[in-house]
């Protein structure tokens, strides 16, 4: 309903994973870059992590559609909370395998021998399991034991665990030490910064049609206080910004307005967190960076802000 009113031709922040709106700055390339070359190098596990809302399946569903439909065959498990038999049978499903038998050495025969046609023919597969910090210890052992599909030099499956922290800290666990030498590859998103969450917020909204300003600056510097720099979240609050801007009338988009929706959202006095550590060097980072006085247009008076909770 605000398109027309800000000159936009799609919604720039929507809710689900757009590989459109990747935002390419430099950590993303070299991520992008780490598992395009771990699927492509056929290096069996590769593992991505990153806290809620820092664009893990923007990431992956790019890093597929990088590479020819032909080339590479792909099951995308979103779901990881199956039972050993039920995850056997999404996946050859998903590969456009109609399951034959649902036992497992009946599954695993077909899988095996389908893998080696693709091989033959000098073509991928790749297993992406998001949320993979859900997978049961029994399942991960099963998704261990699938790198056994091999031949004298190369993996004939390559396997992405896509995830929150809590899955390095579970692969880190002694029982899952096999596992965790067979991964090739780490990869990591990261909050973006505040010049990033600004390049971030122009560069969607350029992609969506944009021709002039939506958000000025200092309600931009408003958006990262109260997301963090979590992309999730500030597509979140720019959308509630562009909503209430077109009901109001308002453009381009004051910080005033991003900071009633703020608390809105409650995010002033309860705002997204991240992990504590994560959390304590962004609040540093901020301290450092952002002049106290670029901030004092978002807020009623001097005082405002000094109380809020970042």
């Amino acid at each position: 309903m605000y398109k027309s009113f800000f000159g936009l031709r799609a919604q720039p922040f929507g809710a689900s994973p757009d590989p459109r709106f990747l935002f390419l700055r430099p950590r993303i390339r070299e991520t992008l870059a780490c598992l395009q070359y771990g699927i492509a190098s056929r290096k069996g596990f590769v593992v991505l992590t990153g806290e809620v809302g820092t664009g893990k399946t923007t990431l992956l569903k790019t890093v597929l559609d990088s590479f020819a439909q032909d080339r590479i065959a792909t099951a995308f498990v979103f779901n990881p909370r199956l039972e050993v038999l039920d995850f056997f049978e999404f996946v050859l499903t998903d590969l456009g395998i109609p399951p034959v038998t649902r036992t497992k050495s009946g599954m695993l025969l077909q899988l095996n021998r389908w893998l080696v046609e693709r091989y033959r023919a000098h073509q991928l597969c790749a297993i992406v399991i998001d949320e993979a910090q859900n997978l049961s210890w029994e399942l991960l052992e099963e998704i261990r034991l699938l790198t056994n599909l091999e031949t004298s030099s190369e993996k004939l499956v390559q396997i992405v665990l896509s995830g929150q922290p809590e899955l390095e800290e579970k692969l880190h666990h002694p029982s899952l030490r096999q596992l965790r030498q067979r991964v090739a590859l780490w990869s990591r998103t990261q909050p973006l910064d505040l010049d990033e969450t600004q390049a971030y917020i122009a560069e969607r909204l350029r992609i969506a049609g944009a021709t002039e300003t939506v958000l000025l600056p200092e309600a931009a510097e408003l958006v990262y206080l109260y997301s963090g720099g979590i992309p999730r979240i500030i597509n979140l609050i720019c959308e509630q910004s562009l909503i209430y801007a077109y009901a109001e009338q308002i453009k381009p988009i004051p910080a005033h307005l991003v900071e009633s929706v703020g608390l809105e959202l409650d995010l002033v006095q309860h705002p997204f967190t991240i992990s504590s550590p994560a959390m304590h060097a962004l609040m540093k980072h901020t301290l450092q960076t952002t002049p106290r006085d670029s901030l004092e247009p978002a807020a009623d008076s001097a005082n405002s802000l000094k109380e809020r909770k970042i």
